[in-house]
């Protein structure tokens, strides 16, 4: 394993530099961001931190280790990304905190009408609205994908006085977060009975349209919904209907389907969609920064030790495996 060449496209300190050093004796080490790593970047690396160009993976069939500085990775598992040698990880368990708490800002803002506010500051008009209010207090919470984004939304719905309902795929129990946990097979019978419906699920031929037009229009009317995993899991036509029909109270997206979102799409137009461009977790936090950076110092740490990886991925579902 002596002299391999590491392709580092995160940033890094140099305290984190010298550490990415002592756990790889010998190799050579390229600290290259994201936006500037070229082909030829890929093409010689043997191992790769952080989260290259895809386009570039595919050419690259000496890869020995790519550990991926997001959480997201089931586009890196589609058919001819990577070749079967490689050991993919991710970087589940980094952004959990920092999304869930775009999510319990979008919920009081929308709420609270804050947007409303804000736009009468700007105008300097002191005027209050006669607007129902609501609160997380009491409401019934549906978490859609209860992974490390769901089960932090859900600690902090719940500590605001909420109950918390987990729908994941497998039949495992939930943690004290949950007050319960569901299977897929129950997501027909939970809709119509929650007051907010909070989606954290991964872009998969599984999850796409989870939220068609038949299951928006099941929602209980007035209902929220939160959007912080993939826009394919929602039909976006259908969500703009169930929104300009006022069946739903208002929808909170961080992603969307397609994404950008064309300027022309009328969902720009509605006042209850609030929309920021896939912002709600990143680098650019430095909790999530550090934790993604421990993660893959961990299983790079793994590949040169005992081989003991963190965050192995699933390539046949793109999901981190339970055991790994």
């Amino acid at each position: 394993m002596q002299n391999q060449q590491i392709l580092i496209t995160f940033p890094t300190t140099p305290e984190e530099m010298d550490a990415l050093r002592a756990a790889a004796p010998g190799a050579e080490f390229f600290f290259i961001p994201q936006k500037q790593v070229s082909r030829e970047d890929v093409l010689r690396a043997d191992i790769i931190l952080g989260a290259p160009p895809l386009k570039f993976l595919r050419e690259n069939d000496h890869l020995a280790l790519l550990a991926l500085s997001r959480a997201g990775s089931a586009d890196v598992c589609e058919p001819g990304v990577l070749s079967e040698h490689t050991v993919l990880t991710n970087a589940t368990g980094a952004y959990g905190i920092i999304i869930s708490e775009w999510m319990i800002g979008m919920l009081l803002n929308i709420y609270n009408h804050f947007a409303l506010y804000r736009a009468q500051q700007m105008q300097g008009r002191w005027q209050k609205q006669s607007l129902p209010r609501h609160s997380i207090y009491g409401a019934r919470v549906l978490i859609v994908g209860a992974g490390n984004i769901g089960s932090e939304f859900a600690k902090r719905a719940k500590a605001m006085g909420a109950v918390t309902v987990g729908v994941r795929r497998s039949a495992a129990p939930g943690g004290v977060e949950f007050d319960e946990m569901h299977t897929n097979a129950d997501l027909d019978a939970l809709l119509p009975t929650a007051d907010i419906v909070a989606l954290s699920v991964p872009g998969t031929q599984e999850t796409a349209h989870l939220l068609g037009r038949e299951r928006l229009f099941c929602i209980k009317e007035g209902a929220v919904l939160l959007n912080v995993g993939r826009g394919s899991a929602v039909d976006t036509d259908a969500l703009y209907d169930a929104l300009r029909e006022n069946h739903l109270l208002a929808a909170a997206l961080d992603v969307t389907d397609p994404e950008p979102l064309p300027a022309e799409h009328p969902l720009w137009t509605l006042d209850n969609a609030y929309i920021t461009p896939h912002i709600s977790g990143g680098l650019d936090s430095p909790i999530s920064r550090r934790i993604a950076f421990e993660i893959c110092l961990e299983n790079l740490r793994a590949y040169y030790g005992d081989g003991k990886y963190r965050n192995l991925v699933d390539r046949k579902t793109g999901y981190r495996r339970l055991n790994g």
